[in-house]
């Protein structure tokens, strides 16, 4: 059967995106088709999948299902909401406002700046929850908190450990049953953040915006850093800014492409 896509990502953050109105009838598991699509040898590649729904047009443009690259379930990804954002401005089913209900709630974004296929927009998150501000996993000091996701943020002098190692430890440490995303954060000056990224269902990534997110509100919340905050990432920086308690993160969107995947299904080896 033959699954549509087109491929975006945030801040090489990238994403397979299907209109869910386009998916083959006999899909069957969803998970298992998210885990073809998104290998990078056998499939499309990407670190995550997701299903787009055209909306009502009264609360909100569209609507998106996360599925990771290991068939698992997301409520939110900020790099992905934004590849979600584009590909609705491109269809022309928003403009310069875009609203996307999520796993997470509808999520407010408002283009920025567009060059052909590449936007960038500003998505206002949320408010971030610290459940703990200090918090002992694996023997090391971190904070954990949620940004529609769970996040565990560890602070760190040097990226020079095995820190995804540590990540895919603490990914399912038993202090998180649903799993939690993970992060490694060193403080360069009172607006800046170096961060590394281990995130739920995909592993190391890029960049995060989730990530980034939970990242600047542990290190505000810690009094490391102040708004704005700006996250530098391996894929390059990432702008957040605080009103009151609402956390705004503002970076790129790119479409590269589009096709079809040729999957066989579960049942053909």
């Amino acid at each position: 059967m033959n699954i549509p896509f087109v491929k975006a990502h945030g801040a090489r953050n990238d994403f397979l995106l299907t209109w869910r109105g386009e998916l083959p009838e006999d899909l069957g598991d969803t998970a298992a088709a998210a885990v073809a699509i998104c290998d990078r040898h056998t499939g499309v590649g990407a670190d995550g999948w997701l299903l787009v729904s055209p909306g009502t047009g009264v609360t909100e443009d569209g609507s998106i299902e996360l599925w990771n690259s290991d068939g698992s379930r997301s409520e939110i990804s900020g790099n992905g909401t934004r590849c979600a954002a584009a590909l609705l401005v491109e269809s022309h089913a928003a403009v310069n406002e875009v609203r996307i209900a999520t796993g997470a709630g509808i999520k407010h974004l408002r283009l920025l700046e567009r060059n052909g296929h590449w936007f960038s927009f500003e998505m206002n998150m949320g408010s971030a929850a610290i459940e703990e501000l200090h918090a002992l996993v694996e023997g090391r000091d971190c904070t954990i908190l949620n940004v529609g996701n769970p996040q565990c943020v560890f602070f760190v002098e040097h990226f020079d450990f095995d820190w995804p190692a540590l990540g895919a430890r603490v990914e399912r440490y038993p202090r998180f049953p649903n799993r939690t995303n993970v992060s490694f954060v060193r403080a360069v000056d009172d607006h800046t953040l170096d961060v590394r990224f281990f995130e739920r269902g995909a592993g190391e990534t890029m960049s995060s915006g989730t990530g980034s997110t939970g990242a600047a509100a542990a290190a505000v919340a810690r009094r490391l850093v102040e708004s704005p905050v700006r996250v530098l990432t391996p894929a390059g920086p990432l702008n957040l800014r605080w009103e009151d308690t609402a956390i705004f993160l503002a970076g790129p969107a790119e479409l590269i492409g589009s096709g079809e995947f040729f999957w066989k299904g579960t049942e053909t080896k």
